[in-house]
């Protein structure tokens, strides 16, 4: 009785550590074990390197924003970015400078064709400009003939187009500008010497315009829409009606404003790692309540191309 009993007790100590075998083989050869999966959705999360970008004024405080929530999910990444313009953004990207130009316009624009064609073009969000003024000038509408006539220095005095008696300034954009790219474009019909450079003045930047208009009640000038985001800025200054219509989402989205440009994040060859990363966040779910919050428009959003 003992002997079968021992007998017994060996019998299910051996098909027990069969089980354990088959169990491991099993494992081996038909996927990864639950640590496995952890390990490979960890190592998917592991985005490190650095980057730099340069460029658009128009697209900084996006690029601003977006790095600082990307940050919070890959804090071992570093990225920096400073404005420049848009020629600058792309002749540096061009260089090796950077690694990502950022544009207002697309690189055909601003580089000869065989050097636009060693870069790729990621279009990252749809921006709207506005025409900026005073509130106290009490202007809520100018048409792209009256801006003509006050860039080129036709228009000389708010009185001349419905305002109070007082003298214009006119602030302009560099050359390089993406911004003046677009105004030279969309408002003034491609017709680059209405703007006349030799009255009024010139600043570097999206930034540096804001904080000159709020210095002067007299003065005009053109930005990109996410620099009126602030109470600051709205409580001395007003986005004008172009030609009737107002540069909100819903008339950007449609095409009846059509102060707008597509916001370019341009790269040597093809975006990889950290730059693609990047790249992909700008455009993804996660970073949709920056581009709300900032005024910008996802492409997928724009009835127009």
């Amino acid at each position: 009785m003992k002997k079968k009993s021992i007998k017994l007790m060996v019998s299910a100590l051996v098909m027990a550590m069969l089980g354990t075998a088959m169990v491991g083989c099993g494992n081996a050869s038909g996927g990864a074990p639950a640590n496995d999966t952890k390990s490979e959705g960890t190592k998917s999360e592991a985005v490190t390197g650095s980057i730099t970008m340069s460029g658009s004024s128009a697209l900084l405080p996006l690029m601003e924003k977006t790095i600082e929530t990307f940050n919070k999910k890959y804090p071992d990444a570093e990225i920096g970015a400073q404005a420049g313009g848009s020629g600058t953004g792309l002749t540096q990207v061009l260089d090796g400078t950077v690694n990502i130009g950022n544009s207002d316009v697309f690189a055909e624009e601003k580089l000869d064709a065989a050097k636009a064609k060693e870069l790729v073009d990621h279009k990252v969000v749809a921006q709207g400009f506005g025409i900026v003024v005073s509130k106290s000038l009490g202007i809520d509408n100018l048409t792209s003939a009256q801006i003509k006539d006050i860039f080129s220095g036709k228009v000389t005095n708010w009185k001349e187009v419905g305002g109070p008696d007082k003298a214009i300034l006119l602030i302009h954009r560099t050359a390089g500008s993406g911004t003046r790219a677009t105004f030279e474009k969309t408002v003034l019909g491609g017709d680059k010497s209405a703007e006349n450079e030799a009255l009024g003045v010139t600043q570097d930047s999206n930034g540096a315009v804001l904080s000159a208009m709020k210095e002067n009640d007299g003065a005009v000038s053109y930005l990109g829409l996410a620099y009126m985001n602030t109470k600051e800025a709205q409580d001395v200054l007003k986005v004008t009606n172009l030609d009737g219509v107002a540069a909100d989402k819903a008339h950007i989205t449609d095409g009846s404003y059509k102060f707008w440009s597509w916001g370019h994040m341009y790269t040597k060859g093809e975006s990889k790692d950290l730059s693609k990363a990047f790249i992909d966040f700008v455009m993804s779910s996660e970073n949709k309540e920056n581009l709300e919050t900032l005024g910008f428009i996802s492409g997928s959003e724009m009835k127009v191309k």
